[in-house]
């Protein structure tokens, strides 16, 4: 059974399509989500709307939960874009009763989903919603080693929004260094899945994971761009900072 994960998707319609199109041709089973659905971009509710629909999992990421409660640790920029995302969610197409079945969904986001030797997380296994694992935290060895002591397996996660493996032996691989398959081999293993909507490792084009047995696929796909970065442009609230980034792929 294939199954599709993806992460990040920061309100990017145009990029959520174009992956759900290809998971499509890729004749994947079901589909999870690894959180930050909103946040960011541009079509928070259209995005939320397409993962209800079609999402069989979905992880809060730390976006997800600004959205309802008060933010912490978020820059201005991501503030704003915070503020904002409420007010489109708020008024909402579809009437009261889409509009409190976006508020609904959110609120039933759970922080961790775990099944047979698998474990999905946004953040990490220690702390599932905000720890960002970094590549280079595998010179970091005290939280890699408490980090693989926390999962059974396997550990998918998002967050970073840069795509990889993190092996036992604490080692990084990018999709590039492993030709995007990589193959399990029993030992534990952490998947960042990488980012649908934002990328952030110098390559715009949308990224997410599929499953396939002990096959790990990284699938990398082209969407408009410039499209989503002038509908950014246009919000006042949303920095064209937020815009430009996603044409560098950062």
């Amino acid at each position: 059974m294939k199954r599709a994960l993806i992460s990040d998707i920061h309100s990017n319609l145009e990029a959520l399509r174009v992956v759900l199109d290809d998971i499509r041709q890729q004749q994947v089973s079901e589909i999870y989500c690894l959180g930050d659905v909103i946040g960011y971009g541009p079509n928070p509710c259209e995005c939320l709307d397409e993962i209800m629909k079609r999402c069989k999992v979905c992880i809060l990421g730390n976006h997800d939960q600004a959205a309802q409660f008060d933010p912490e640790g978020f820059n201005p920029v991501a503030l704003r874009a915070v503020y904002w995302t409420r007010d489109q969610l708020d008024n909402g197409p579809g009437g009261a009763s889409r509009v409190n079945s976006r508020w609904d969904f959110l609120g039933e986001l759970t922080r961790m989903h775990s099944e047979d030797s698998s474990c999905y997380v946004h953040g990490s296994p220690r702390e599932p919603t905000n720890e960002y694992v970094f590549p280079e935290d595998v010179y970091n060895h005290r939280k890699m080693e408490s980090l693989f002591g926390m999962i059974p397996q396997l550990c998918f996660q998002g967050h970073t929004h840069i795509p990889g493996v993190f092996t036992s032996n604490l080692e990084f691989l990018t999709p590039e260094e492993c030709r995007f398959e990589y193959r399990l081999t029993g030992e534990k293993t952490m998947i960042n899945v990488g980012s649908v909507g934002q990328p952030r490792d110098s390559d715009p084009r949308a990224c997410y994971t599929i499953v396939d047995g002990d096959r790990i696929v990284f699938r990398r796909l082209a969407y408009p761009v410039e499209v989503v970065a002038k509908k950014i442009y246009a919000v006042p609230q949303l920095d064209n900072m937020l815009g430009d980034r996603l044409l560098a792929g950062r």
